[in-house]
């Protein structure tokens, strides 16, 4: 049972290994769990995914696999041995409740009597006391009354169910999916290198305890600063345009930043990097920001990403004077190159489908004067940029 999720989950792109399922596998014989999917469920996905972009991929596969088993027997005889777990059940109910499962000929009873109707019956069923339907009170159903039943789907609001046979709807997280603020997040942290400034307020306990053994037992505390993410970061956002709808993307991206990034400095631009640019566009006419003094008051190992569709005229890249807002005595490409001579890593995120690009030529342009380090802003693309700026 084990190897054939295994192989539904590797089916579905869950890139699972023997490492885990033999991680799961001993969970199981170490009895971590008793007698719950739900319980299972966890079980397994912590057991088999290390990565939460592949939790939907998990769940679809997870539910996709257990809705094809017959009842939830099938699941449980495969985890535990029949007698054993039959003993535990009835360990957990009390005098009164023994008895009423009794009342219908034992849990035996009840687990077949319930497979014989889920084979009889043919249609869906309201109302009642012996098909399976809800509002009834037939034992095998939700939404009615049955003092030992086997609910089948719905909630329960009696509280009175033996088992539960229901289907189940998981949150969906994947590589694949437009982005939001905690998927960002998520690929941020890709961009990380931890070192440690400030006020020494944090204990150490390492070197606490190792203080302590060579005091003679005598406590000897030891702290140290907060680890922070010393990552310097510069975002640049194209806005006005054609990039204005995609203003909810770079406001999830630009809040996800601020969060995971101790040092950042933003700047807006309009199409391309040109002589100037600013960091508030309602100022944006009389407050301008020389991008030289950019170049040269943030240092080389500022990590530089560039948000834009790159969607414009050719010139705007390529020819002095091309840009549409005012005249530029150098061409966009020319401060393009400066910046990417400046800094150690560059790279550009499109907020345009990447099988959109070839479409624009100005696109193409981009792609090409950033070598190629160009990424479609999706939850993979930026986890692909986060992974070379980290380099």
């Amino acid at each position: 049972m084990l190897i054939s999720f295994f192989l539904t989950l590797k089916k579905a792109g869950v890139p699972v290994s023997i490492r885990e399922l033999l991680d799961l596998i001993a969970a199981l014989r170490a009895r971590l769990i008793f007698a719950s999917v739900d319980d299972f469920y966890h079980m397994a996905r912590l057991c088999m995914v290390k990565d939460e972009k592949y939790y939907d991929r998990f769940d679809l596969a997870f539910g996709r696999y257990f809705r094809d088993l017959e009842t939830l027997d099938d699941v449980i005889e495969a985890m535990i041995p029949d007698d054993w777990l039959r003993t535990e059940f009835l360990k957990q109910l009390t005098d009164e409740e023994k008895a009423k499962i009794e009342s219908l000929g034992g849990l035996d009873k009840l687990i077949e009597e319930f497979k014989k109707r889920l084979e009889e019956q043919k249609e869906r069923h309201e109302g009642g006391n012996k098909w399976i339907g809800t509002g009834g009170t037939s034992p095998f159903g939700h939404s009615g009354y049955h003092p030992e039943g086997v609910r089948v789907g719905g909630e329960s609001k009696n509280k009175k169910a033996v088992k539960v046979w229901e289907k189940r709807d998981f949150k969906n997280l994947d590589d694949s999916v437009e982005i939001g603020t905690r998927n960002i997040k998520v690929a941020l942290r890709r961009l990380r290198k931890f070192a440690r400034t400030g006020a020494a307020d944090e204990l150490d306990l390492d070197d606490t305890i190792s203080s302590t053994a060579r005091n003679a037992g005598m406590l000897d505390i030891k702290m140290v600063p907060e680890k922070h993410n010393a990552v310097k970061v510069l975002l640049f956002f194209d806005v006005g345009g054609s990039m204005d709808p995609f203003i909810r993307t770079c406001e999830e991206l630009f809040s996800a930043a601020r969060a995971e990034f101790k040092h950042l400095k933003y700047f807006y631009f309009h199409n391309y990097l040109y002589e100037s640019v600013w960091d508030n566009n309602i100022r944006r006419h009389n407050e301008r920001i020389s991008t030289l003094d950019i170049l040269h008051k943030y240092s080389s190992d500022y990590k530089v990403i560039f948000i834009g569709d790159a969607s414009m005229s050719p010139y705007e890249i390529l020819q002095p004077g091309g840009s549409v807002e005012h005249w530029n005595e150098e061409a966009g490409e020319v401060w393009m190159n400066r910046g990417k001579d400046t800094y150690e890593k560059v790279a550009w995120l499109n907020p345009v489908p990447q099988d959109e690009w070839g479409w624009t030529q100005s696109t193409d342009l981009a792609y090409r004067q950033m070598e190629g380090h160009m990424y479609p802003l999706t939850l993979s693309g930026l986890e692909k940029a986060m992974a070379y700026l980290a380099k």
